[in-house]
């Protein structure tokens, strides 16, 4: 029998799945088959760097494939699905209210596009924080949840919007070049791929902070804040071409762009924040003897971190390869978990001590693998100082205590329920 987060896993794919048969047919009914392949082709082009710039922040503490796989199919699909049917319903009910097309196709992109759109689009950001908790633990990891979600789901919209105009030129036989095609790509491709994307992440950081809330008032009320200020975001992007003629280059130019670059801005910090946070942790790991001195170093670099990996592969195989990333991931998980813990206090980590020791555990598995391979990436990155002594086993961070037999857990945290010392403990 199926445990729970199996069936639960069963049956988000198949909803994914079934929205995602259903949202293409609907797409090509709209677009035509023609439509529907050239605008795919399009719209797949903005999504390769979208990910790329929200897996770089990620890459700190990357949250598994799967995970992201999901939230971008949940945009690309069940967002997209629902957003589709409902806008389309309530065009048309209001368009019989009031006997004015127009002004229902003007309502509804205001008024309940942006509602529906970021609601569909925040369900796959509450599905994670409700139930992978653990790789929810700050505003980078609402960032990069909501940064797949919304990319996904404006490479559904793409489709549709590039699709149509397609079969507009089509039938009108304009040129290329001066085509609504070239029009639409130019503005939904070139000028404002960030749009969505910016939307939710606004959604994704309220989630983020509420991952780091004490109260239980502040877990609710920031994500609930964070959606209406995407909302309103998402309202006045949508009503920028209403504004006259040029009021979608005022919004344009005075609030989409200042805003994407506050958020690449905040992205660089937050990335920066967080890897300084884990060397911190690490350190006191490496001090009661559970990592090397040089790993720490390795650890927290990119670089050092990708050539760990093809040294394990180059003499050990993909299994090495394989075994360092996970010592790599346990290793930054173990470090946000206890920065985590010292910020919040016992009452947000009720199960640190057993969570640590679940990690130190793996680690110490896979160590005699991982533990060569990110030193010698330390020294041939030339991360570590010159006065560095592979014997001496004292912390690389100044101001941290000296090698012990055990290092004490998170502020908060219970007495009885140290960090092991490797030197004492052996594995757990």
């Amino acid at each position: 029998m199926p445990s729970p987060s199996s069936a639960r896993t069963y049956a988000l794919v198949a909803l994914l799945v079934g929205c995602g048969a259903a949202i293409l047919e609907l797409v090509r009914e709209q677009t035509g088959t023609p439509g529907f392949f050239v605008g795919l082709g399009l719209a797949l082009l903005p999504v390769a760097p979208l990910v790329t710039a929200f897996r770089w922040v990620g890459r700190a503490a990357p949250h598994p494939w799967a995970q992201l796989l999901f939230c971008f199919g949940w945009g690309a699909c069940a967002a997209a699905l629902i957003a589709i049917l409902a806008n389309s319903f309530a065009t048309q009910w209001i368009a019989a209210a009031t006997a004015d097309p127009s002004d229902a196709d003007q309502l509804g992109s205001v008024a309940i596009a942006p509602v529906v759109e970021e609601s569909a689009k925040a369900a796959a950001l509450l599905l994670v924080f409700l139930f992978r908790r653990r790789q929810f633990t700050g505003p980078a990891d609402g960032l990069v949840v909501a940064g797949f979600t919304a990319t996904g789901f404006a490479f559904t919209e793409n489709i549709l919007y590039l699709g149509n105009a397609f079969d507009e030129d089509a039938a009108n036989g304009t040129a290329v070049l001066n085509s609504v095609t070239a029009a639409t790509f130019f503005v939904r491709g070139i000028m404002s791929p960030f749009a969505h994307p910016l939307f939710t992440v606004v959604t994704g950081l309220g989630f983020g902070a509420a991952a780091l809330a004490a109260r239980r008032t502040r877990r609710i009320a920031l994500p609930l804040l964070a959606l209406v200020s995407a909302i309103g975001l998402h309202a006045l992007w949508n009503s920028s071409s209403d504004l006259g003629e040029s009021g979608f280059y005022v919004v344009y130019g005075c609030v989409m762009v200042p805003l994407f670059g506050l958020l690449a801005w905040l992205a660089v910090w937050m990335r920066r924040r967080r890897l300084r946070a884990v060397a911190g942790e690490l350190a006191v790991y490496a001090a009661a003897g559970w990592l090397g001195p040089a790993e720490v170093p390795a650890l927290v670099s990119m670089p050092a971190r990708s050539l760990a990996r093809a040294l394990a592969r180059s003499t050990g195989g993909r299994a090495a390869g394989r075994a360092v990333a996970l010592y790599e991931a346990d290793a930054m998980a173990l470090a946000l978990l206890r920065h985590r813990a010292r910020g919040t206090g016992p009452t947000c980590e009720p199960d640190f001590a057993g969570r640590e020791r679940e990690l130190l555990h793996r680690l110490w598995l896979r160590r005699a693998t991982a533990g060569p391979a990110l030193s010698r990436a330390a020294v041939l990155e030339e991360l570590l100082p010159p006065w560095f002594d592979p014997l001496d086993r004292t912390p690389l961070l100044a101001g941290l205590p000296a090698p012990r037999r055990s290092a004490s857990a998170a502020p908060g945290a219970r007495r009885s329920d140290p960090v092991p010392s490797a030197r004492s403990a052996g594995p757990p």
